[in-house]
């Protein structure tokens, strides 16, 4: 049976995720308030970032920047906006 959220980014019901993605006390909000589609809204995002700022995720400075932003993204302003940034 498909577990339901009501997500936080979509502001409806939606199909919930299948288990944590992230750890700690974020990963469980997470899972709780985000759906499945919100959160490849997020890897999608997280991708850009990762490329337009060449931040390396096994550098500490660069996760908790990544963790920051995806917190403002779920729970906060929303996505950073690059400068510049023009999809391909």
């Amino acid at each position: 049976m498909t577990r339901m959220v009501n997500c936080i980014v979509l502001g409806r019901e939606a199909e919930g995720l299948e288990r944590l993605t992230y750890p700690g006390d974020l990963g469980k909000r997470i899972y709780e308030t985000v759906s499945k589609e919100a959160w490849q809204q997020w890897l999608r995002q997280q991708t850009i970032l990762i490329n337009e700022y060449r931040l390396s995720p096994i550098n500490p400075k660069d996760r908790k920047f990544l963790e920051e932003e995806m917190d403002k993204f779920f729970f906060g302003t929303g996505a950073t906006k690059i400068d510049n940034y023009k999809p391909v």
